[in-house]
C-alpha cells in the first residue's frame, strides 16, 4: 500500500465499532466494524477481523471477513483467508487462491461509473425493491 502524509488509524483485535467511520489516512482493522468506512488512504483488514459495512478506499488488502459494498478506487488484494460477500467496484483486483467472493464484481469502466456516481450495485438495488 502506498504511504501518505496522514496518520494510520488502527482498530485493534477485541475492539468493536458501529457507525460512520471517516479518515484521511490509512486504516487497519483487526477487530469488528459495522456501518460505513470511508478513507482517502488505504485500508487493511486483518485475518481475524469482521466487517459489515459500506466501504470506500483508495486501495485495500483484505485477509478477514467483509460483508457489504466495497468501492476501491485503485487496487484490491483478497488474501487466501479472506471472505467477501456483497457488491464490489474496483479498478484492479487480485484474488489469491483460497479467497472467497460471493456477490457482484465490477471492474474497469463500469466500476469507475459506479464509484463516480456513488450508486449501489444492481443486486443491492434489486434487494431493496
Amino acid at each position: 500500500m502506498a504511504k501518505n502524509t496522514y496518520n494510520e488509524t488502527i482498530i485493534a483485535h477485541g475492539v468493536r465499532i458501529e457507525g460512520e467511520f471517516t479518515a484521511e489516512g490509512d486504516i487497519v482493522i483487526e477487530g469488528e466494524v459495522r456501518g460505513t468506512i470511508t478513507t482517502a488512504g488505504d485500508l487493511r483488514i486483518g485475518d481475524g477481523a469482521k466487517v459489515e459495512a459500506d466501504i470506500r478506499a483508495q486501495n485495500a488488502i483484505i485477509s478477514g471477513e467483509v460483508r457489504g459494498t466495497m468501492q476501491i478506487l485503485g487496487k484490491l488484494e483478497l488474501m487466501p483467508s479472506s471472505k467477501f460477500t456483497g457488491d464490489l467496484s474496483v479498478d484492479v483486483l487480485s484474488v489469491s487462491a483460497g479467497a472467497q467472493v460471493i456477490g457482484t464484481v465490477r471492474m474497469g469502466e463500469e466500476a469507475a461509473q459506479t464509484i463516480a456516481t456513488g450508486k449501489k450495485g444492481k443486486r443491492a438495488t434489486e434487494a431493496e425493491e
